[in-house]
């Protein structure tokens, strides 16, 4: 079958599975804020030695980027930078006393929103704050997230002083028009300032994020993009499909579907990237990114040691991810916690005693069963099963064998080569919650 006719089959609405259950799919009338407490006590008991990732968001951002599927606040008023993090750092307190300790830090992401919103001295009190007085781990791998029009040399280095060794740039693309239409203006110039800033203070591992798909996007423009992204060489990829969701972002409602590529015209925008990436010396990694050899990112993936969570591909595994912040999800291996969505929520939770935790999943013994499952998918490209592939996953997949995207052999399932960019549509096969209740009303954005 030719590769536009797969597109056309394939092409549906897919979760992009940073979990699972997916978060449409938590049984929320069956959480308690006391069993996310136990679950985590009990999960913290025994991995504590490992240590935990730790995702803070920052949501604040001074303009809107329209293309924006994140929780966001937009405001140019500063002044509410140091009454958030007063609320973040009383809900870390809250975990700190709950585990009876100040947990090892393995693993730490400012995202948002856009971090570098905050003042470096900001961001410096927050995390001297977290870490206490051991700091951070000198394994730890820190990272965090900035925009190339506000992340400044103090930005830089502040953070290099407290252990942020990993950058990551969110570009989308260097086009003028597609910029003008998504609201978000960054020149190839100013990403490379910022590049060599990093890299001269031992920034030892840098990303540039970029999406197909956007409106006003054509091919000329995204090859040139690639074009200026590869003569910087970053050390990682993320390179993301647009995910078209104006019933849940209204921002994206600012153009119509008419002003994106879609069909064959997408996938070609995907195909071309797809192709100078791996031209130029990147090695495809799970869904969506790329790596040089020399990242840490692809080693992981060549020792299968790669890891997916909710803050997206990681070299570091722990049992436990702890989410500070307004909307941010934590996770200790049997059970997913989600805070309140508005600012107003959280902070009103959170200074008046309580952690912000709105909902939730409980995960049973078949959920962990096909979470493992989905993640030796997203991460390895491959799955075994203790016995028998299950009749009904063999049956769901029967199209994707015929179409020689996946192979079945005994009791493992292999995404073959072609079939890598149809990896969600595989992992829907095994989501059983997903079959046995069809969303009625649009749930997830396209799988390509």
């Amino acid at each position: 079958m030719e590769t536009t006719d797969l597109l056309r089959k394939y092409n549906i609405a897919a979760p992009r599975y940073t979990s699972y259950p997916t978060v449409p799919y938590w049984d929320n009338q069956n959480f308690e804020e006391a069993q996310w407490k136990s679950r985590l006590l009990t999960a913290y008991e025994e991995y504590k030695e490992e240590g935990i990732s730790l995702y803070i968001h920052l949501p604040f951002c001074e303009s809107l980027c329209t293309y924006c599927g994140c929780n966001t606040r937009i405001t140019k008023n500063h002044g509410v930078e140091l009454p958030y993090i007063d609320a973040l750092l009383k809900e870390w307190e809250m975990y700190v006393s709950l585990l009876g300790e100040r947990p090892k830090i393995k693993e730490i992401h400012l995202g948002g929103g856009t971090p570098t919103f905050f003042s470096a001295t900001n961001l410096q009190q927050l995390l001297e704050n977290i870490a206490g007085a051991k700091q951070f781990d000198t394994t730890a791998a820190c990272s965090f997230e900035g925009h190339p029009d506000n992340t400044t040399p103090e930005h830089l280095q502040t953070l290099y002083n407290l252990g942020f060794k990993r950058l990551s740039l969110g570009i989308q693309d260097f086009d003028p028009k597609v910029q003008f239409m998504i609201n978000r203006y960054q020149t190839p110039a100013q990403v490379q300032n910022i590049t060599e800033l990093a890299r001269n203070m031992g920034y030892q591992s840098i990303n540039y994020d970029l999406i197909y798909g956007l409106p006003g996007q054509n091919m000329q423009g995204l090859t040139q993009t690639i074009s200026e992204v590869i003569s910087l060489k970053p050390d990682r990829i993320a390179f993301y499909s647009y995910a078209h969701v104006p019933w849940i972002k209204a921002g994206q409602r600012h153009f119509t579907e008419a002003d994106i590529p879609q069909g064959d015209e997408k996938f070609a925008l995907y195909q071309k990237g797809r192709a100078m990436l791996i031209a130029a010396g990147y090695e495809e990694i799970g869904m969506d990114h790329f790596a040089l050899t020399t990242d840490n990112l692809y080693i992981a993936y060549k020792q299968n040691k790669l890891h997916r969570n909710f803050m997206g591909y990681t070299d570091q595994h722990t049992q436990i991810l702890l989410g500070l912040g307004v909307s941010s999800i934590s996770d200790c291996g049997t059970a997913f916690a989600q805070n309140a969505k508005t600012v107003e929520e959280y902070k009103q939770h959170i200074n008046e005693g309580f952690l912000a935790v709105q909902k939730g999943h409980l995960l049973d013994a078949e959920d962990l069963s096909i979470r493992r499952h989905i993640l030796n998918l997203m991460c390895q490209n491959s799955t075994c099963f203790d016995t028998a592939v299950p009749a009904e996953v063999m049956q769901r997949l029967q199209p994707m064998i015929e179409d020689r995207l996946v192979a079945i052999r005994n009791r493992e399932v292999k995404i073959l080569p072609l079939g890598r960019s149809f990896l969600r549509n595989t992992c829907m096969a095994l989501d059983d919650r997903l079959w046995q209740k069809q969303p009625q009303t649009q749930l997830f954005s396209a799988a390509i």
